[in-house]
């Protein structure tokens, strides 16, 4: 296939790589608005070209990717369904879907698109934080699949079947409860934990000498980008308010045992939680 990729960083740019990697696509297009962002993707190998024309770059893809942040997917999107033919395929990998798909429920060439969401990735951004092989082994969750068209669906399919992803059907409204709970709430929770230790921590240099292992897995988040994070937490706004509000009352409940010194109790919440690994080996 020609694919053209808008949006050339850690996810667009790691299909670009896994793409190249299992000979799906012989040439890839590459748009961003970001020069940096250009000359790394062409000088790294992910992409064959650079188009500045929108419009152009779609015309000539069998297959175009839209990975931008959220927000500029509402405007990015309508503009690639506008200039595809019956012969595409148009995905998106965004995290959230209700906001994005309501917004191009009437297009005309709505049946051209697939909503998909690759559940992978890392805290890092930018062309250079692309990694071969970030998808092998991972979930895709394809959205609202039956308002897409059979073969764009099949293509889809194929593609990320290629990949060895797991394929999962949700509707728009589920998989962005289902994120919020899984994906959305770590973020923001690992945003608050940096912000609490860069806090109450004020010598950086006791905070690095003393990190440990568990320390950076669970605030390494906080690294990820606003730029990515405020859009999905605009469009999934009600979604994470609910999972946040769950989070901070277990977090008052486990402050009131401490409090109370019911140090049984801590013992049996800390049971109850380890029963997570039933689910996560």
């Amino acid at each position: 296939m020609v694919v053209t990729i808008i949006g050339i960083g850690l996810i667009g740019g790691s299909l670009a790589l896994s793409l190249k990697e299992t000979g799906l696509a012989h040439h890839i297009i590459g748009v961003d608005q970001s020069p940096d962002n250009q000359k790394q993707a062409i000088a790294i190998g992910l992409v064959d070209e650079i188009e500045a024309d929108l419009a152009a770059a779609v015309g000539r893809a069998d297959l175009v990717v839209v990975a931008v942040p959220m927000d500029a997917m509402l405007s990015v999107l309508p503009q690639v369904l506008d200039a595809a033919t019956e012969r595409q395929v148009v995905i998106d990998v965004g995290s959230t879907k209700a906001t994005l798909l309501a917004h191009v429920n009437d297009h005309s060439n709505r049946a051209r698109f697939v909503a998909v969401h690759p559940m992978a990735g890392t805290e890092y951004s930018g062309p250079s934080a692309a990694i071969p092989g970030l998808f092998r082994d991972k979930t895709l969750v394809i959205c609202d699949a039956a308002r897409s068209a059979e073969d764009a669906v099949a293509r889809v399919e194929a593609v990320f079947g290629r990949l060895a992803m797991h394929l999962v059907y949700m509707d728009a409204t589920a998989h962005d409860l289902h994120t919020a709970y899984i994906s959305h709430i770590s973020h923001i929770t690992s945003f608050a934990l940096a912000l609490t230790v860069l806090e109450k921590e004020k010598e950086e240099q006791q905070i690095f000498a003393l990190a440990s292992g568990g320390f950076e897995s669970t605030v390494r988040l906080a690294k990820s980008s606003p730029d990515m994070w405020v859009p999905i937490f605009r469009q999934n706004r009600v979604n994470v308010l609910d999972v946040l509000d769950e989070h901070i009352h277990q977090l008052q409940h486990l402050r009131e045992l401490l409090n109370q010194e019911d140090y049984p109790a801590v013992y049996q919440q800390i049971q109850q939680a380890n029963l997570i690994k039933k689910i996560l080996k």
